[in-house]
């Protein structure tokens, strides 16, 4: 089983305290690896190991990660303030250590780092021949043809001068001061030498002086030795890391059983776990965890709690988004099951402003979705209804045709199955003009009660209306099949108007050709000219007119031999 970010932690921090600074650097690099989030902490620590190991150039790109992820942590800008002096750029890690004590005025560490590089920089600009190293007069020195012989004699640092490199280093500073500056900082018998070289510049006449008898009783005044400047101090992790370290490790533990308890069942048992570890530590996935045990077990309303406490504190625990967004889906879930849409509705909208995913926006649209149908049946009403076709009769006999389809359209929202509601819009609907809409209305009367014949008869009289002749008949032959005969002068006086204007021409006298041109535009009429049946019977008449009486005995060979008289396409006596 591989290990958590925190384990991996855990060993890096032991591996620190022990001064093992790889095993540390190792330990950190892992459990950077296997952390969910990018994790400030762990970049801290590694960074402090680079710098007790001197990876300087790491430890600063760790620091930089450090204070990219959380930009208010002071101990980021500790961290890079130390990689800084240990790169010897001293004015960068001066402001990196004054940023650390403006977010904690008290912090130590940044306080005795600063006073390290004052300190240094003082002693080594007090006594030094040409000020402060670097200056081209202390190059001078170093050119001084008897400089070697001088070092050799004086027991200071006469050892150092039978190391050849360090020899060979001590020449090169006469063309190169800069390289001492450098040096200093890292070579403590570089310290050494300069203590040599202020005794060998004193003037000759001081030198006489001090060895006068007369002068015995003078104290000579202590020459103050220039310090050696301190490396960056090795940046343990603090106590109170390594105390959150193991209450993590306990916590999780912890929430290790209430995942056991859970899987079986036990919710209870795994809610007590889960409780236990938010005690320890606080992380809002224990309460996340919480709430789902108290999901399944029913108890929507403390697991709401449990979650909104989750969104409380998560921002103060700088929480990954997607964590927050998980609690606000299950507030979404649990406001669901309580029947409460309006709420649901909002906490996966809220969920999905965090962190967008297809299955919540799924469970939202559906919420959205049961929420108008909720609406919808909670406005019906049988009373209602009646009182608003009443009112929608008074409008329309008062030729209010508006106000009339406003009152049409409440009895239809409540009772939406009363064919009688879209019948009765449609006629209003057709009054004001509105046939597209007054025929869509009367096909879902149709749809509600097929066997509502003034459904039929409005829809022909619209479809007349908009000269959709051949659907007018259409309906009209509907009709006629589910009538019971009361209806059926209506339905006959319709299909002879919309049989009658179908193929009415447009002047008064038409040719032959002009009769059969027109009236090939209408699709039945050509459908029956293309008839295979309906043409051999045509052409059989041509010669045996008593023929085509026989095979108009077929109800079917009726009908179209009637479309076609109507069309002129057959021209009877009378015509």
């Amino acid at each position: 089983m591989s290990k958590t970010a925190d384990e991996y932690k855990q060993e890096g921090n032991t591996a620190f305290v022990a001064k093992d600074y790889q095993k540390a650097i190792d330990a950190f690099t892992k459990a950077i690896e296997v952390s969910e989030t990018p994790n400030h902490v762990l970049y801290s620590n590694r960074s402090a190991a680079y710098t007790s190991s001197k990876q300087y150039e790491q430890a600063l790109s760790d620091a930089d990660e450090c204070i990219k992820i959380n930009p208010s942590w002071a101990k980021g800008y500790t961290r890079k303030g130390a990689a800084l002096q240990g790169l010897h750029k001293y004015e960068e890690a001066e402001q990196c250590y004054n940023e650390t004590l403006k977010i904690d005025p008290n912090n130590a560490i940044a306080k005795d780092s600063l006073a390290q590089i004052v300190s240094a920089q003082q002693s080594a600009s007090r006594g030094f021949p040409g000020g402060f190293p670097g200056d081209m007069g202390l190059g001078e020195l170093f050119k001084d043809p008897n400089l070697m012989e001088k070092l050799r004699r004086d027991p200071k640092v006469a050892e150092l001068m039978n190391d050849q490199d360090f020899v060979a280093k001590i020449n090169s500073y006469g063309n190169n001061p800069q390289a001492l500056t450098n040096d200093m900082m890292t070579d403590p018998r570089i310290m050494q030498l300069f203590g040599a070289l202020l005794g060998l510049n004193q003037p000759e006449e001081a030198a006489s002086a001090s060895s006068q008898p007369d002068s015995k009783n003078e104290e000579e005044p202590k020459r103050e030795e220039p310090k050696k400047e301190a490396e960056p101090e090795a940046m343990e992790v603090d106590e109170e890391e390594q105390e959150q370290d193991t209450a993590r490790i306990e916590a999780d533990k912890a929430k290790a059983e209430g995942n056991k308890a859970y899987k079986a069942r036990q919710f209870d048992e795994a809610i007590s776990h889960y409780n236990q570890a938010w005690e320890t530590f606080k992380d809002i996935t224990y309460l996340n965890n919480r709430s789902a045990a108290e999901y399944e077990k029913g108890d929507y309303e403390t697991c709401i709690k449990t979650l909104t406490e989750a969104v409380e504190n998560a921002r103060e625990l700088r929480t990954d988004y997607k964590i927050v967004a998980k609690s606000f889906a299950r507030m979404g879930n649990a406001y669901a099951k309580l029947d409460d849409l309006k709420k649901a509705i909002e906490y996966y909208q809220k969920s999905l402003t965090e962190h967008r995913t297809p299955d919540i926006l799924s469970k939202l649209r559906k919420a959205e979705k049961d929420l108008k149908q909720q609406e919808a049946e909670a406005y019906l009403s049988p009373e209602k209804a009646e009182e608003a076709r009443l009112e929608g009769k008074e409008y329309f006999t008062k030729a209010d045709w508006p106000n009339a389809v406003k009152s049409y359209t409440e009895m239809i929202k409540r009772a939406p199955d009363d064919a009688r509601g879209y019948s009765n819009r449609a006629a209003a609907l057709a009054k004001l003009m509105s046939f597209p809409d007054a025929i869509s209305d009367c096909n879902k009367a149709i749809e509600k009660d097929p066997s509502f014949i003034r459904a039929y008869l409005r829809k022909a009289t619209c479809q007349i209306a908009v000269k959709e002749f051949a659907g007018a008949i259409e309906t009209l032959d509907l009709a006629r099949e589910r009538d019971d005969g009361k209806n059926g002068n209506e339905i006959n006086q319709l299909y002879a108007k919309a049989s009658a204007q179908r193929f009415q021409p447009a002047e008064g006298n038409e040719t032959p050709e002009e009769t059969y041109a027109r009236a090939m535009k209408d699709p039945e009429v050509a459908k029956i000219m293309q008839d295979p049946v309906m043409v051999s019977i045509l052409q059989q008449a041509q010669n045996d007119p008593a023929a085509l009486q026989e095979h108009m005995k077929n109800p079917e060979v009726f009908r179209k031999i009637q479309t076609l008289i109507a069309a002129g396409i057959i021209r009877t006596g009378t015509r």
